[in-house]
This record gives structure tokens, C-alpha cells and sequence, in this order.
């Protein structure tokens, strides 16, 4: 090894240890694009500012989609505005422009199983994201279980992280039944962020119905109280998208034969 490169690979370690992990990276590269252009001290400045600033906004973003656990879902682009019976385009809209999250407001989309409500609220929810906004996106089981076999420790500190992100989103509220002890749960994550943090939250259940979903539970009611005071609720009617596709996908195979 040459004193040269001997030389770049102290510098790179050194880069590294400052945090600058893409320049280090990119060193050689980098030191031929100056010396080709005949960069100034500034210029060589500038493009390493330019480079690591570029760099720790994409580490940041794979870390909140990370955190986020979004999965995949159809970008809001492709989704099909003709398909449900009763939407209010204009409310879904203004809240992929974040106002919720400024405004600490809840939004609840509220309607039958394949008519886009959690389509809807991933895409909320990769807006906040690309906005630098922490999110959160979570089914109500997934939740749940994830407070409910902790020590008590633990589940504050699950419960801290819950209320703390700028976003949180509880998808599929309704489509299981819970005990009393998961609508407690429920009610407390709801309860912390009560005009502290918005909340996007997807039921398939009328607000009366939440008796049934959490049947013996006392909660219910203060749980509502909390979630709707500050809130604006979407109700989605219609058919099942999800039917619609399988059976234009059986059709076109029937084509087929």
C-alpha cells in the first residue's frame, strides 16, 4: 500500500468517525471530481455539505418508513374516486395536505371492508413521512399485542413512543373483537394523545356498534368522547373493490380457455 492511499484510508476513517459516512464513501471519487473541475476551498465545501445533507435526509427517511411499518398499498393517485358510493374527496384531500397533523386533529374513516380506507390512511400516513414527520401505522391487534404482554415498565415506555410520534395511525378497528382489558389499552393511547397529537383511525363499525367490539369493557364512551372531540369522520359506502378485482380477474381467466 502506497503512502498515498495509506493516506486516504486514516482520512476516511476520520470522515467517518465526524459522521460524514458519504464522503467518506465517495472519497477517491470525489478528490478527482475537485482536482478534474479545479474546484475552490468553497466549492469542495459546498458539494460535501450538499452530499451529506442529501445523504442524511434519505438515512432519515429509510428510518421513519422503517419505523412506520407501512407495507405496501396503492399510491393515492391510482386510487379510483368513481368506485365508492359516498366519499368526501375534498376532507381526504385537505388531510393529505397535513392539517391534522398541525391542528392535532383526528380523522376516522368509518365504512365496509375494500373501499380504500386503509389505502387511504397509508398515504396520509407516506405524506407525513416524506414531510419529516414520525408516523406510526399500526393494525388495533398489532397494538394491542404489542402493549398487552409487556411489564408494566415496558408498556410505558411502548405507551410514550405511541403518543409522542407526530402521526399515529390504528387501522382495522373493529374487524376483531377485544376484551376489556385491550379497549383500557385502546384508551389510553387514545387518551394521551387527546389534543397532543393527530390520529388517523380506520373502522369497518358504527361508533354504537364499539360495544360489540369491546364487549364488558366501561371506556367506551370516554374513549369516544376524546377521539371525536377534535375530529372529522369520512364515511366510505359502496361495494368491496377487493370483489370487484376477483371477479374481473375470474372473468378474464374464463376468457382465457
Amino acid at each position: 500500500m502506497n503512502s498515498l492511499q495509506t493516506m486516504n484510508n486514516d482520512l476516511t476513517g476520520q470522515l467517518r468517525q465526524l459522521g460524514l459516512a458519504r464522503t467518506a464513501r465517495e472519497l477517491d471519487d470525489l478528490i478527482a471530481r475537485a482536482t478534474k473541475q479545479q474546484w475552490s476551498p468553497m466549492q469542495l465545501i459546498e458539494a460535501i455539505a450538499k452530499s451529506e445533507s442529501a445523504d442524511r435526509a434519505s438515512r432519515n427517511l429509510d428510518r421513519r418508513l422503517k419505523q412506520a411499518r407501512l407495507g405496501r398499498f396503492k399510491p393515492i393517485a391510482d386510487f379510483d374516486w368513481d368506485w365508492p358510493q359516498k366519499i368526501d374527496r375534498e376532507l381526504v384531500e385537505r388531510a393529505l395536505k397535513l392539517s391534522l397533523i398541525e391542528e392535532r386533529r383526528n380523522l376516522i374513516l368509518m365504512g365496509a371492508n375494500g373501499l380504500g380506507k386503509t389505502c387511504i390512511a397509508k398515504n396520509i400516513a407516506y405524506t407525513a413521512i416524506t414531510a419529516g414527520k414520525s408516523v406510526i401505522f399500526r393494525t388495533a391487534s398489532e397494538l394491542i399485542s404489542d402493549l398487552s404482554g409487556e411489564s408494566s415498565q415496558q408498556r410505558q415506555r411502548r405507551l410514550r413512543i405511541y403518543s409522542r410520534v407526530d402521526l399515529l395511525c390504528i387501522d382495522e378497528v373493529g374487524y376483531l373483537a377485544y376484551d376489556a382489558g385491550a379497549a383500557d389499552l385502546l384508551y389510553e393511547v387514545i387518551a394521551r394523545r387527546y389534543e397532543e397529537g393527530a390520529l388517523v383511525l380506520t373502522t369497518n363499525r358504527a361508533f354504537k356498534e364499539w360495544n360489540e367490539v369491546f364487549p364488558h369493557a366501561t371506556c367506551i364512551a370516554t374513549m369516544l368522547d376524546r377521539l371525536l372531540h377534535h375530529a372529522d369522520v369520512i364515511v366510505v359506502e359502496g361495494h368491496s373493490y377487493r370483489v370487484r378485482e376477483s371477479e374481473l380477474e375470474a372473468t378474464a381467466r374464463r376468457r382465457k380457455k
